[in-house]
C-alpha cells in the first residue's frame, strides 16, 4: 500500500499531483502543474460504487501524468476522525491497493466552507455554487499541500 505523509512523498520529475475532496455523492478533482506550484479545479465526478469510480480516477490518472494523489481528510475541529474521515481513509486505502501511485492524506478542515465563502462574495448563484464548489474544494485542499510541499523544499 502506497500511503504516505507529504514528506515522505517521491514524485518522478514532471509529474502532477490529482487533488481529491471525497463528498458522499461525488468526487471533486484538482490538478497540479508540473512544476508543484498551482491547483487547478479540474471536474466534478458523481459517486457510484467503488470500482467504477476507482476505474474513472484510473483513466485521468493515465491521461494527465499523475504521479501522487492528495486525498482531504475531513477531520472534526478538534482533530478527530469522524465518520467521514474514516470513509475518506478507506477510499484512499482501496484506491491505493488499486493504483501504483502514493496517496497522502490532507486535512481539509473548513475546505468547502472556504470556497462557498469565497464563491458567495462573487456572487456566484446557488445553482452555480453546486456545480463548481467541489472541483473548488480539491483545488483548495491540494493547494495547501503544494504550499506545505514548497515550504518543506526551502528550509
Amino acid at each position: 500500500m502506497n500511503i504516505v505523509t507529504l514528506d515522505a512523498l517521491s514524485l518522478a520529475p514532471g509529474s502532477r499531483l490529482l487533488g481529491i475532496d471525497l463528498g458522499e455523492k461525488t468526487i471533486g478533482l484538482a490538478l497540479s502543474d508540473t512544476l508543484l506550484t498551482v491547483a487547478t479545479p479540474m471536474e466534478t465526478l458523481r459517486r457510484g460504487k467503488f470500482t467504477a469510480d476507482a476505474a474513472k480516477l484510473e483513466t485521468i490518472i493515465a491521461g494527465q501524468g499523475v504521479g501522487g494523489i492528495v486525498l482531504g481528510l475531513p477531520l472534526n475541529m478538534d482533530g478527530s476522525a469522524g465518520p467521514a474521515a474514516q470513509a475518506a481513509r478507506a477510499f484512499g486505502r482501496n484506491l491505493a491497493g488499486r493504483i501504483a501511485l502514493p496517496v497522502v492524506f490532507w486535512d481539509e478542515r473548513l475546505s468547502t466552507a472556504a470556497v462557498t465563502r469565497t464563491l458567495l462574495d462573487a456572487d456566484a448563484s446557488r445553482k452555480r455554487r453546486g456545480e463548481v464548489v467541489d472541483k473548488m474544494a480539491a483545488a483548495y485542499i491540494l493547494q495547501g499541500a503544494l504550499e506545505r510541499l514548497r515550504a518543506m523544499r526551502t528550509r
